[in-house]
């Protein structure tokens, strides 16, 4: 089944306002005239807003790094569903790697945020993967499966069908490595089986798995050129429009 592949731009804690309007004009340039794929930036919150702006008119759409999965009232520092909307987001990246190192959210935290995510309509972009660690341990799968199952717990099947999933090894994100193409075409085809057992293989043949890892110009057609790889997650070339604008005009 031919999925209609998604490139969305990671800028993490980057850019200032008028930095990320710069960027975002730029690839609104080099986006234009792509109609066979989808493109999402993913600036700071403080951004979202000017970034929407930029790209009203565009085939590019914005997301916002995390979502409070309550409507509104006592939780300070977090931002809920509906402003995110009405700054203009309508995807939400959920349980990223450094959400869940860094900030110690567990699989029952990011559960209730793609449940207040799907809740008010954002898509969620749903981020797994294992440490070197836990890779050099053969456990990949095994903390794949967990992440997984306690992550989508309670999320029905049309819910997932609104869900994209990204693949994110954790000793690939920033490092430079790069799973290899075969890699993580197991891992991805691993994933899908494991969504069509869960849930059912029309799902699973339909979902959207994305990579991410130190996605790059040059290694961008060979990773998407793999059967159960439907797109990137991209973080540190999200930052150079150059880089960026290569990589969602991949071959």
């Amino acid at each position: 089944m031919k999925r209609r592949p998604l490139l969305a731009g990671n800028w993490k804690m980057h850019k200032t306002v008028l930095e990320a309007y710069s960027l975002a004009t730029e690839i609104e340039k080099c986006s234009a005239g792509l109609e066979d794929r989808d493109v999402i930036l993913a600036p700071p919150f403080t951004a979202i807003h000017e970034v929407a702006k930029v790209l009203k008119d565009s085939c590019v759409e914005v997301a916002a790094q995390n979502v409070c999965w309550e409507e509104q009232g006592a939780f300070t520092g977090e931002i809920s569903p509906e402003m995110l909307k009405s700054a203009g987001a309508t995807a939400v990246i959920i349980g990223h790697s450094e959400r869940r190192q860094i900030f110690h959210e567990d699989n029952e935290i990011i559960n209730k945020r793609m449940k207040g995510a799907l809740k008010f309509d954002l898509m969620p972009i749903f981020c797994i993967g294992e440490t070197l660690e836990e890779r050099e341990s053969d456990k990949t799968f095994e903390v794949l499966e967990e992440q997984l199952r306690k992550g989508l717990t309670g999320i029905r099947s049309l819910e997932m069908k609104k869900t994209v999933l990204a693949y994110e090894p954790v000793w690939a994100i920033g490092t430079g490595k790069t799973a290899t193409k075969e890699q993580a075409q197991e891992v991805h085809a691993f994933i899908r089986k494991l969504i069509a057992e869960m849930f059912e293989k029309d799902i699973a043949d339909s979902v959207r798995i994305l990579y991410g890892g130190s996605v790059k110009p040059d290694n961008v057609d060979e990773l998407m050129a793999q059967p159960d790889i439907d797109g990137a997650l991209v973080g540190g070339a999200a930052l150079d429009a150059e880089s960026f604008c290569r990589i969602i005009n991949f071959i």
